[in-house]
C-alpha cells in the first residue's frame, strides 16, 4: 500500500555499503558461552567455504554484514523451514501451548478470521495461565481487524502495541509522510528458547484449515482489496532453536520498548542460559530506516550478490527493486553468476506487479532468469548465494522496504539449509513460467502500458 510521498532523494547503497566494507572486521562468532576467539571463527568460517569450494563471498561478506548490522554471527543452532501456513501455523501453536514464562508475537497484519481467532484463544489461554503474552500489530497492516477483537485479547490478559498508530493527530503533526513507517516484521518467541521468523502473518490466507469452506476470499497484504482463488498464499517460516533465538528476542524487546517509550526489558528470565541446539550458524539482521534512509537487510542482500561467484537463487513477492540491487544483478550474470528470479505471475498489488515487470527486460537482456509463479499468490522471502549463504524474513526488493518498513530477517550460513532451500526452489521453479527475452519483446501493448503506468510510482510501492 502506497502512503504519503516518498523522499524525491535517491539513496545511496553503495555508498553505504563502501562505509560498511572500510569499517569491517573479520567476523566473530558468539556460541551458548560467549564470543569464540578469532582464530575459531575464522576455521568455522573456512571450514563451511571447503564444503561449498565456488563460495567465495564468506568471509568478505560476513565481515560487511557485521558491520551493517552489529549483531554476532551465532554458532549452535537448529533452523527448520515451515513452508506455507498450515504447517507453520501447526507448529506455532504447539509453541504457544507449551509457553511457561512468556509469549512475543509481533506481525504486521492480525485478521480476526479463523486463524486469527485460534491464535487469539490460545494467547488468552496462556495469558491466563500466569504466561506473560506481549503482542505488536500494525496499525495500517490491521486496520480492517475491529478493535472489539484486540480489546478481548486485552480483557483476557494479553499486553498489546498498535505500531505507529493512524490518527487525524499524527497526520496533523506530521503530515501523510509519518504514515510510511510500518512494522513489517513477523515474529513469534516462547520462553527466550524457541523463535519464529518470516513472511507468515496472522490470516486464514495462508490456508488455515478452517479456511477451505470459503470459496472467495479478499487479500490485502499491500492494502488492495483483491479476491482471488481460494489456494493459500505461497510463503516460508523458520522455526529457529539455539543461541541465536537471543537476538531476535533482543529486536522484537527493543521494538516493544519503543512503542511503550522505556528502557528495554534485560531481565534474565527472557535470556535463558541455551544450550547448543544443532549446526546451524545464523545472523539475526533488522533493517529499520535509519540516518541513511536505508534498510540493512536490503543492503546486505546487494553485498552477498556482488561476492557472489557461483549462483544467486532469489524468490521474492514485491520485486520493484532500486536501481543499484538491479546493478548488482546485472553485474553478476554478466561476469557468469547464474541469477534466477523466481516472482509473482498475479499479485495481491497489480501496481507492484506491473511495476516490478518494467525491469524485466534490462535484466533479461544481461542474462538473468525471470520466473512467475503459477496458480497461488507468491509471498515467500527467500534468497541463497553460492549454496551456503541462506536467507528468509519478512524483507521485500521494494522501495517501501528499503526506505520505510521496519523488518527482520534471519542469515543462515552452511550447505544444509542452504541445500533444503534450493530443493524448495526447485520445487516452486517447476511450477513458474520462464519469461525469455524473445517472449517479453513481443508482449501486448496493454502490458506495457500497465508498465509503464506502474513504474512512475515505483517509489512508492
Amino acid at each position: 500500500m502506497a502512503l504519503g510521498v516518498a523522499s524525491c532523494a535517491t539513496p545511496s547503497i553503495d555508498r553505504y555499503l563502501l562505509s560498511a566494507e572500510t569499517a569491517a572486521q573479520p567476523a566473530r562468532l558468539k556460541g551458548s558461552h560467549g564470543y569464540l576467539s578469532h582464530d575459531q571463527s575464522r576455521a568455522i568460517l573456512e571450514s563451511l567455504g571447503r564444503k561449498s569450494p565456488d563460495a567465495g563471498l564468506l568471509e568478505r561478506h560476513a565481515a560487511i554484514e557485521e558491520a551493517l548490522s552489529g549483531n554476532p554471527l551465532s554458532v549452535g543452532n537448529r533452523v527448520a523451514l515451515l513452508e506455507d501456513g498450515a504447517e507453520t501455523y501447526r507448529s506455532m501453536l504447539a509453541a504457544i501451548a507449551a509457553a511457561r514464562h512468556h509469549i512475543h508475537l509481533e506481525t504486521y497484519i492480525f485478521e480476526a478470521d479463523d486463524t486469527g481467532t485460534q491464535f487469539a484463544e490460545a494467547l488468552v489461554a496462556r495469558a491466563k495461565a500466569g504466561v506473560r503474552v506481549r503482542v505488536i500489530y500494525d496499525s495500517v497492516g490491521s486496520y480492517r481487524t475491529p478493535k472489539e477483537f484486540f480489546k478481548a485479547m486485552a480483557e483476557g490478559g494479553v499486553e498489546l502495541l498498535e505500531f505507529n498508530p493512524v490518527s487525524a493527530e499524527g497526520v496533523a503533526k506530521g503530515g501523510l509522510d509519518s504514515l510510511n513507517r510500518r512494522d513489517h516484521r513477523k515474529v513469534t518467541i516462547v520462553d527466550g528458547r524457541v523463535a519464529f521468523l518470516g513472511g507468515i502473518n496472522i490470516s486464514d490466507v495462508y490456508g488455515a484449515s478452517s479456511a477451505g469452506s470459503r470459496s472467495r476470499r479478499e487479500t490485502r497484504e499491500r492494502g488492495e482489496s483483491v479476491a482471488v482463488a481460494d489456494r493459500p498464499w505461497r510463503d516460508m517460516q523458520t522455526r529457529i532453536e539455539g543461541p541465536g533465538v537471543a537476538e531476535i528476542q533482543r529486536a522484537f524487546l527493543k521494538q516493544w520498548a519503543r512503542g511503550r517509550k522505556e528502557d528495554p526489558i534485560t531481565e534474565r528470565a527472557y535470556y535463558p542460559a541455551i544450550s547448543p541446539a544443532g549446526p546451524q550458524i545464523v545472523r539475526v539482521m533488522e533493517g529499520s530506516p535509519g540516518d541513511e534512509g536505508i534498510n540493512d537487510v536490503y543492503a546486505a542482500f546487494i553485498s552477498a550478490i556482488d561476492n557472489a561467484e557461483k549462483e544467486v537463487r532469489i524468490m521474492n513477492p514485491y520485486f520493484v527493486p532500486h536501481e543499484e540491487l538491479r546493478r548488482a544483478l546485472r553485474e553478476a550474470a554478466q561476469r557468469g553468476v547464474d541469477v534466477t528470479l523466481i516472482l509473482p505471475g498475479h499479485s495481491d498489488s497489480w501496481l507492484a506487479y506491473y511495476a516490478g515487470r518494467s525491469y524485466y527486460g534490462e535484466l533479461l537482456q544481461a542474462g538473468v532468469h525471470i520466473y512467475e509463479r503459477k496458480n497461488r499468490i507468491l509471498h515467500a522471502k527467500s534468497a541463497t548465494v553460492d549454496g551456503v549463504w541462506s536467507t528468509v524474513g519478512s524483507t521485500n526488493l521494494d522501495w517501501r522496504s528499503l526506505l520505510h518498513n521496519d523488518e527482520i530477517n534471519v542469515i543462515v550460513l552452511g550447505t544444509d539449509f542452504a541445500d533444503q532451500l534450493n530443493e524448495v526452489f526447485r520445487d516452486d521453479l517447476a511450477k513458474s513460467d520462464a519469461m525469455t527475452p524473445e517472449a517479453w519483446d513481443h508482449r501486448g501493448i496493454d502490458a506495457r502500458a500497465k508498465e509503464a503506468a506502474a513504474k512512475a510510482w515505483a517509489r512508492l510501492l
